[in-house]
């Protein structure tokens, strides 16, 4: 039989056994011999009668009965012996017991999950290669129609099958081949109503949810809390990044995930403002393994989750927005009608770091939002206000910019904020025309207004309302401008869910690209909106130039993000500086301390697909040619990425594939010089390679290279220095 055959017949076998083993409480042994006299059938009836068969036919409830007068018939015999027949009759029990459980694991069987019910509560649990990488942790949420935390009653299973594959142009692989077991639990509250939760289980990942039919009449639901939560082992250590407080920081503009973490913290540690960790948060299991937690598939439909501080136990739980995101406005608990379902909720698992950097999760459990009739063309873009601030834009400066970006083959230039006071409307078609003559095109900025916070920088108040939006993006379009970059966004509730996708739909009507800045985390955002185009949400380049504290920590947080927050998501940093002073001359501001190999390999490690990198005019004449000859054809798609070495926020080496070319990108945050002896498949005795890295005095060298045995090559990183191979 099947699970679901399998699991009436435990609820039916646990029935009758219920009613004989109250009669052997009562001593009425007699009365039960007699019911295998004649009034056997008629009781048996009743008892079958009074089971709920999911999705059982008339068939297989006869078959059922029948199997039950001989389990009756067997027990009759049975009774005279009385511990043979205990023994028997928890053997029915234990049956019954596996109605409340169930377990599915990826492909090759080494990732488990085991789903339960425990005092009432809803519980899972997960091992890799029978190491425990979370304990019971429980499951379910409180809503508006219904507590599904609680006094539940595991219902039913079944089993499915994911096998599909799809092609993502702007993440870190372009071909994906996703293989899952799904198994679907249904579960039932004290008022009868349901919930199912789907778990999709690959080799290293696990994606669940939960979905909600429509109750009655009840065709929409509040969720109000959810328990959702990750129990991890007691020495786990974790790399988080803070959740802020709402409407604090400049202008009153977080949280807006731009927090510096803490690598290998013990889980007793509060975190820095007490409301929990931003998304995504990677966990040291320690010989266990490790994992990253994240969520994806979120869109209008939900909020934007992130975890809460760990209790005593270890465990973390979801939390929502808090209530002061967006100025105080707006509900924290998301809404949605029935029936409906939340985001995926994600956990990636592995004994090494290797799963988690690789890992498609994020994509692999989420669909295309709306079909797009437009070519959307990836590449690179200089942008003046990074190092020259808001004084470079106007006319003559962008222009000098747009030269720059010509110079290096670049495809865009973006133009920061107040180019609607400096440069002017009425002046931006012809600066538009000038950047068309030179091969460039051409992103603007917009701060996402709105009653969220107190920006100034224009242009203001064209975002936020649907009539104005859909006016300014199609003048932008008549124009030609071709993306358009968003800036300042309230928190992570529903309503701000729905901006960022009113946004992009608007600005896929008019052919326009997307990128979001002091925002939320993407959450599979690359294959559900096709003009999306990165998010900053991580604490990036413009906080080297605002204080040197960030410069000196600058390779630390660096050999954080390949295995953390870009590995769930694209990440607009707007690196790779070659000036050795962070201002407009080259002579004042914050110092740079990491080499310039240790910036051209953040061109690679560092996963977006438009890259505006922070070059200058002035680079082209005092910038070393090496590194202009590398940053000239570095692309910023990629076909394919492997994890090769590294340590969160010691050292990272990543070997990402651009059609036929290989790039492997490593730099090192220690205050050591690092030897490393690399395995790379992708290298064969006899190969050229192009090697770059830094001197005895750490300047830029490239030299060529031929491999002398195949895969394997010994390198030295320097001490907030970097290295790229080529081939």
């Amino acid at each position: 039989m099947g699970k679901e055959k399998q699991i009436t017949a435990y609820f039916l076998f646990y029935s009758i056994s219920l009613n004989v083993r109250e009669e052997w409480q009562n001593n009425s042994i007699p009365r039960v011999r007699r019911q295998f006299s004649s009034p056997t059938l008629t009781y048996l009836r009743v008892q079958n009668e009074r089971i709920t068969y999911p999705k059982c036919s008339v068939f297989l409830r006869s078959f059922l009965l029948k199997c039950t007068i001989f389990a009756f018939e067997l027990i009759a015999y049975l009774i005279p012996m009385k511990k043979q027949f205990m023994t028997w009759l928890l053997a029915i029990t234990t049956m019954s017991a596996f109605a409340q459980q169930a377990t599915v694991t990826g492909p090759d069987s080494f990732l488990k999950v085991n789903v339960s019910v425990k005092q009432g509560i809803p519980v899972y649990s997960v091992t890799y290669k029978d190491k425990t990488i979370l304990e019971d942790s429980p499951l379910g949420f409180i809503a508006n129609v219904g507590d599904f935390s609680r006094d539940m009653t595991f219902t039913g299973q079944k089993e499915n099958k994911i096998d599909k594959t799809y092609t993502q142009d702007r993440i870190k692989q372009s071909q994906i081949h996703y293989q899952a077991n799904e198994l679907t639990c249904t579960f039932t509250n004290k008022e009868k109503k349901n919930i199912n939760i789907i778990f999709r289980v690959s080799n290293n990942d696990i994606a669940f949810r939960y979905e909600m039919p429509k109750y009655g009449d009840t065709g929409s639901i509040v969720i109000e809390k959810e328990t959702t939560g990750f129990d991890f082992p007691s020495f786990t250590t974790t790399f988080l990044c803070p959740q802020s407080d709402a409407m604090i920081g400049w202008k009153r503009t977080k949280p807006s995930y731009e927090e510096e973490y803490k690598a290998d913290a013990p889980m007793n540690v509060r975190s820095q403002y007490g409301h929990g960790y931003t998304f995504p948060c990677l966990f040291h299991v320690g010989e266990n393994g490790w994992a990253l937690i994240s969520e994806t598939g979120v869109d209008s439909k939900y909020c934007g989750s992130h975890l809460s501080d760990a209790t005593a136990d270890g465990l973390y739980t979801l939390a929502f927005p808090m209530p002061e995101e967006n100025n105080g406005n707006g509900t924290a608990s998301p809404g949605l009608a029935l029936p409906g379902s939340t985001p995926w909720r994600t956990i990636t698992v592995g004994e090494n770091l290797k799963p988690i950097v690789e890992t498609t999760i994020p994509w692999d459990v989420v669909e295309p939002l709306y079909p797009t009739e437009h070519t959307y063309k990836m590449g690179r873009g200089t942008w003046s206000w990074i190092l020259w601030q808001d004084g470079s834009i106007n006319f003559d400066d962008q222009k000098k910019y747009v030269d720059l970006a010509a110079a290096m083959g670049y495809e865009y230039v973006l133009i920061d904020n107040w180019w609607d006071t400096n440069i002017g409307r009425e002046r931006m078609k012809d600066f538009i025309d000038y950047a068309h003559s030179k091969n460039v095109d051409v992103f603007l900025w917009y701060s996402s207004s709105g009653y969220w916070n107190d920006i100034v920088q224009g242009p203001t108040n064209y975002m936020d309302n649907p009539i104005i939006r859909k006016k300014e993006m199609k003048w932008l379009h008549n124009i030609g401008v071709k993306g358009i970059k968003v800036d300042f966004f309230g928190g992570d509730k529903q309503e701000t869910m729905r901006l960022y996708e009113a946004i992009l739909s608007d600005a896929d009507d008019n052919g326009l690209m997307v990128i979001f800045h002091g925002c939320t985390l993407p959450r599979g955002w690359e294959h559900m909106y096709p003009n999306y185009v990165g998010s900053e949400a991580v604490l990036a380049s413009e906080n080297l130039i605002f204080q040197q504290h960030f410069c000196d920590e600058e390779a630390f947080n660096a050999c954080l993000h390949p295995f953390i927050r870009n590995t769930i998501g694209c990440m607009e940093f707007g690196g790779t500086f070659l000036n050795k002073r962070l201002n407009r001359n080259n002579d004042g501001g914050s110092i740079r301390k990491t080499t310039d190999v240790f910036q051209l390999a953040t061109a690679v490690l560092f996963q977006n697909p438009i890259q505006n990198f922070a070059l200058a005019p002035n680079n082209l004449t005092d910038a070393p040619q090496v590194c202009l000859d590398f940053m000239k054809q570095v692309p910023t798609t990629w076909d394919e990425t492997r994890f090769i070495d590294g340590y969160p926020g010691k050292y990272v080496v990543l070997a990402r594939r651009h059609a036929d070319k290989w790039y492997i990108a490593g730099i090192n945050a220690q205050k050591e010089p690092l030897k490393l002896k690399l395995n790379l498949s992708m290298f064969n005795k006899g190969d050229k390679i192009t090697f770059y890295n830094d001197d005895k005095k750490l300047n830029p060298c490239a030299e060529k290279i031929t491999m002398k045995k195949s895969k394997e090559i010994t390198i030295m990183i320097q001490p907030k220095g970097g290295v790229v191979l080529m081939k």
